[in-house]
């Protein structure tokens, strides 16, 4: 079958069998009806997770559970994350066995148990298991068996729609910002946590019944864990940025309300704050994805890396009063939040659509440490005086940078493949091994002169960069 569009030549270029891949791909139709389940998917999973912001809050105001510490709250929003992505392997061996749907009611009834158990849980452990454990649980068997769906399903807009889907979960923590902090004061903390668990299983079915793969016809290798992968230097770079990358996420995410009150602001300021992060990320990710269709997903992924460093250095800091506060956490939910949107696909373009499963599993895997712990030692780096937040600051923006370089170096590998390729591929179409660009711009015979040499290199040159001119939007 014949292989369409600029995008898919790009990518079978990168590795043969891709050719195969890209052939069976729809480019739309219900893959729309995907994006918009996997949109609310995402808002009633890591939507709901992201209010947690707001729950850290209310406990550190609050003596809700006896003999609990700062640091008992703080990892307990960490283990929902963490767990979320320890889950990956086992989720990849339920889709493959089970298949997506099932694996989705999975991870719904997960869910829904864990904010029951959360509104009945009266010592620290039981939230511990509820709102840490379970929740994660039930997020991962959600989030690890939609990941990978959308780029099935696209081939010229996929970071558009992979963008789309992904802003649920702005929209969600936007909305479950918001909402949890007016439910929390007049329904009470286990009502709360009822309502979520209604609104979350009602929606989360509906969508699950509407979810369609394409495994069987991409041929998905759905390996629960591919450790051949990590022998490859890109993968590593892809794994360096997706560490860093959450290690500042965290940080900053979970640390925004709380940090608000440091500042003077009150309860309210505070979640309004976490809340615009959250609006930040619903309106960037699309317009995220739409870039990195255009400018390619690699490019986009190292400069909104690198500006989200640049915000937490020379504007987090400095701020004092709540105008900037709301300012920043739009500006920085607008770029923080680019891993998630552009995760899949990057890992699509470093190790292909066919391993790309198992390539997901091991990015998946390799943040769970950073899920885990970075709300922990951004508690533990505060300070009794002054501006009390400020090496949790530094945390946060040093861990973009250095998620920016790893990425950063993962395009370079990147251009230099496909030159690789294309250089191979120009061999072997001239059937020897030296550029033909000098032969074809000096037609006659005889020792050429001296300018029409310079002339020559000069057009060689020419020819050379337009020929990579087509590789350059990666």
């Amino acid at each position: 079958m014949p292989i369409r569009g600029k995008v898919v030549l790009e990518d079978a270029l990168q590795r043969p069998v891709l050719a195969r891949e890209w052939s069976t791909l729809p480019d739309g139709g219900y893959g729309w009806i995907v994006v918009a389940s996997i949109f609310l998917i995402n808002a009633h999973s890591w939507g709901m997770t992201s209010s947690y912001a707001v729950f850290l809050a209310y406990y550190l105001s609050h003596n809700t559970y006896p003999n609990a510490t700062n640091l008992d709250y703080a990892f307990i929003g960490g283990l929902s994350f963490s767990m979320a992505f320890a889950t990956a392997p086992i989720v990849n061996f339920c889709v493959k066995h089970f298949g997506s749907k099932l694996t989705l009611c999975i991870g719904v009834l997960f869910q829904t148990a864990a904010f029951i158990g959360a509104s009945f849980a009266t010592e620290i452990w039981q939230l511990f298991l509820s709102q840490g454990v379970a929740l994660g649980i039930g997020i991962g068997f959600m989030f690890v068996a939609t990941a990978g769906v959308i780029p099935q399903w696209f081939t010229k807009g996929r970071a558009l729609a992979n963008g789309m889907a992904s802003a649920g979960s702005g929209c969600g923590g936007l909305i479950y910002s918001l909402s949890t902090n007016a439910m929390i004061p007049r329904l009470g903390l286990s009502w709360t946590f009822r309502t979520l668990a209604i609104i979350q299983f009602v929606v989360s079915c509906s969508c699950t019944l509407l979810l369609k793969d394409r495994n069987k016809q991409i041929g998905s290798s759905l390996a629960s864990f591919d450790i051949k992968l990590m022998k490859r230097p890109e993968v590593l770079l892809l794994l360096g940025w997706a560490f860093f990358s959450l290690l500042g996420y965290v940080t900053m995410l979970f640390s925004l309300p709380n940090w608000a009150a440091t500042i003077g602001l009150d309860a309210g300021q505070g979640t309004i704050v976490g809340a615009m992060a959250n609006l930040g990320q619903a309106i960037s990710r699309p317009i995220v994805g739409h870039l990195a269709d255009k400018s390619g997903c690699l490019t986009v992924a190292t400069a909104a890396t690198a500006l989200a460093g640049v915000l937490c250095f020379v504007f987090w800091i400095f701020i004092d009063n709540y105008a900037q506060a709301v300012t920043f956490a739009l500006m920085s939910g607008a770029v923080t939040g680019t891993f998630f949107t552009l995760v899949a696909p990057v890992a699509a373009r470093v190790v292909g659509l066919v391993e790309l499963p198992a390539g997901l599993s091991i990015v998946w895997v390799s943040i769970v440490l950073p899920a885990l712990f970075a709300e922990p030692i951004a508690l533990e780096l505060r300070q009794s005086t002054g501006r009390i937040y400020l090496h949790a600051q530094i945390l946060a923006a040093c861990m973009f940078s250095a998620a920016s370089f790893f990425i950063w170096f993962t395009r370079a590998w990147k251009i230099k493949e496909i030159r690789r390729l294309g250089e191979e591929k120009g061999r072997d179409a001239s059937g020897d091994t030296r550029s033909s660009v000098l032969c074809r711009v000096l037609p006659h015979e005889g020792a050429p002169d001296s300018t029409s040499v310079r002339k020559t290199r000069w057009m060689a040159v020419v020819e050379r960069f337009k020929r990579l001119g087509r590789w350059q939007r990666i």
